[in-house]
């Protein structure tokens, strides 16, 4: 999910500050409910994570939802993330999710160590972390890397994943479908549909997207869909490297898809030719892909038509009335 230009000015005061604040306001708490810790991150890192002391904390920019920061230790760096409004499950969706895909052992992706409420409300996540180069990489060693992925993690439960997780802030329904059109039509394109009728009282993008929903079949012709797992929100925020080179992926939105899925964020992930030759090479093409990337970039013009507004929405109606026109629904 990317943010809208006017969004990224939110981002990311220092979680220093956060901890000052809450250990200003806990000197007001009555002693008995000390016996959840006054920091709980802390607490982990000088326990499980094996650190003596905790020798600095700096903000980490690129997010506006969640609080970033580096913690520095005597046992190497951790990354963590907080939410003062949002409690553990998001970020318990999030390490699943990146739980699963570091299993794979494809792509580089920072290990989850521990999800947790904050005592003041909210919720936390402590990560590895990893020192970014200098630049994304190379985007035939990305493609080739995700293709690996998509072909390593499969499911035999079908479409979704287990637990419903977040695209952005935005709830994303996971119920395991045996069906993908119909995963896909109810879980993404409806699900995003209901929110814009609900926020916008939106009709008439509801009701053709409606239209759409029902017609989807002739894009799948002759395509073998299996479950293989997905990032999820693949834009060019959620993709970087390590300081040798290697790509990493991160903040991810998981869920077990069809494979193109993952390109419906490429409006702004910047991804080349070289990105798509290595990937088919491991993950060859299906027919009817062309016909199928603008459905799939429907969901996020969805999303981001309801969490950041109207600029979105032509994006997302000329996309449901071109398919409308091809599919003559």
């Amino acid at each position: 999910m990317v943010a809208h230009v006017g969004v990224l000015s939110c981002c990311l005061p220092s979680t220093g500050f956060l901890l000052l604040f809450q250990s200003k306001r806990n000197l007001h708490r009555p002693f008995a409910m000390a016996a959840l810790s006054d920091d709980p991150i802390r607490d982990w890192i000088v326990t499980e994570g094996k650190a003596k002391h905790i020798t600095r904390i700096s903000p980490v920019g690129g997010g506006c939802i969640n609080f970033a920061n580096r913690y520095e230790t005597d046992a190497g760096p951790f990354f963590v993330k907080t939410n003062r409004r949002i409690g553990p499950s998001m970020f318990e969706g999030e390490a699943l999710g990146l739980g699963a895909m570091y299993e794979t052992k494809s792509i580089r992706i920072p290990k989850p160590f521990k999800v947790g409420p904050l005592p003041l409300g909210g919720s936390y996540i402590i990560m590895e972390f990893i020192e970014f180069g200098s630049s994304r990489g190379d985007q035939s060693v990305l493609g080739k890397k995700l293709a690996e992925m998509h072909k390593a993690g499969k499911s035999t439960k079908g479409f979704g994943f287990d637990v419903n997780n977040t695209i952005g802030s935005t709830p994303q329904i996971n119920t395991w479908t045996t069906d993908w059109i119909e995963f896909y039509a109810e879980h993404r394109l409806g699900y995003q549909l209901k929110l814009a009728r609900e926020q916008y009282n939106d009709s008439t993008i509801y009701e053709k997207g409606q239209r759409l929903m029902k017609n989807l079949g002739p894009l799948f012709e002759n395509v073998v869909i299996e479950p293989c797992l997905l990032h999820g929100d693949l834009w060019s925020g959620n993709i970087s490297s390590d300081k040798n080179g290697e790509p990493v992926i991160l903040d991810p939105a998981c869920y077990y898809g069809h494979n193109e899925a993952e390109f419906g964020m490429s409006w702004c992930a910047g991804f080349g030719g070289s990105f798509y030759s290595s990937y088919f090479e491991v993950m060859p093409k299906q027919p009817g892909f062309e016909k199928r990337r603008d459905l799939y970039m429907l969901y996020h013009y969805l999303n981001h038509y309801n969490l950041f507004g109207s600029g979105y929405r032509s994006s997302a109606m000329s996309i449901i009335d071109d398919y409308l026109r091809m599919l003559k629904a």
